[in-house]
């Protein structure tokens, strides 16, 4: 029996120790960041690509007040409501504070400066693939913004959840692959479309069907998706007869532009933030993204 006990004990602690290695944050240093002089113009467009005001400002913000990253909203998601941060300049509430380093392991490792992992409704499963560049880029800009005093208090997910910890098993499957590699297959231009919708856009986090684990699926990449935030379905963007098929390149990059389909239907839901803030963007991008979604494998309408 002390054997018995004994090699339970070892098997607790071996598994203990196990867990806390492979849960360990993945950050970089400050001397792993580039030599790089911050180009604000390209943040600002990575901002509105990012979608940034639309989580971050305030409910219904429009014009300069979609610059105001005060926070506070409510988050809902099928295992429980978290509220969003102050995202501002603002050195008491926001992350004025924070260097450049500490933001780099936020939005792209899931990282807070204090070492915990973030929820993923933060999707830095997506902003992962940005470049460290486009990064440094994104904080100087948004470091422009104003400040907004607004205390935002932390919520977390029920038990098991809430044990933020476990995050780190799943950022294995889902958030470990950082970087993103051009495909040679593709174009100049819809490569640049496909790091705009991979990477800051985000897109496959509301458009691809998630596993059981939450993860997005990328065997059914943009093909449509339960929604996670309200009730319904988010439409399946692929040029299938499900999706978006029968729209040309210049449709796609008019309904960011504009909000108006091919059918001379506006944008309507949570799209309708989506699109405002891709009004901002470059023109040149919007036609990159309208390119790279011409070229992903087509997929059935979403189960």
């Amino acid at each position: 029996m002390r054997r018995i006990l004994i090699a339970l004990i070892l098997l607790v602690v071996a598994g203990a120790a196990a867990f806390w290695l492979l849960t360990t944050p993945t950050t970089i240093a400050a001397s792993d960041l580039p030599d790089h002089t911050p180009d604000t113009a390209n943040g600002e467009t990575l901002f509105w690509a990012g979608g940034c005001a639309s989580c971050h400002a305030a409910s219904g913000a429009k014009g300069e007040n979609l610059t105001r990253l005060g926070g506070g909203a409510e988050l809902g998601s099928p295992l429980g409501s978290l509220t969003v941060p102050n995202i501002s300049p603002d050195t008491a509430t926001g992350i004025g504070g924070w260097s450049t380093a500490e933001f780099v392991n936020a939005v792209r490792h899931g990282v807070s400066p204090s070492g915990a992992h973030y929820y993923p409704a933060f999707p830095y499963a997506s902003y992962q693939h940005m470049t460290l560049e486009d990064l440094i880029d994104l904080k100087a800009f948004m470091d422009t913004l104003p400040a907004v005093e607004n205390e935002v208090e932390t919520a977390s997910l029920p038990f098991p959840f809430s044990i933020r910890r476990g995050i780190g098993l799943w950022k294995r499957f889902y958030a470990s692959d950082p970087g993103f590699e051009p495909d040679p297959a593709l174009s100049d231009l819809q490569n640049r479309g496909a790091y705009l919708v991979t990477g800051p856009g985000h897109c496959g986090e509301c458009h691809t069907p998630r596993t059981l684990l939450f993860g997005m699926d990328r065997a059914h990449w943009l093909g449509g998706a339960p929604s996670l935030e309200v009730k319904g379905t988010v439409p399946n963007i692929t040029p299938s007869e499900d999706g978006i098929g029968d729209w040309s390149e210049g449709d796609i990059a008019y309904y960011l532009e504009s909000g108006f389909t091919p059918d001379f239907d506006a944008v309507g839901g949570t799209m309708a933030a989506v699109q405002r803030n891709w009004a901002n963007v470059p023109p040149a991008d919007r036609e990159a993204v309208a390119a790279y979604l011409k070229t992903v494998p087509p997929q059935p309408a979403a189960d």
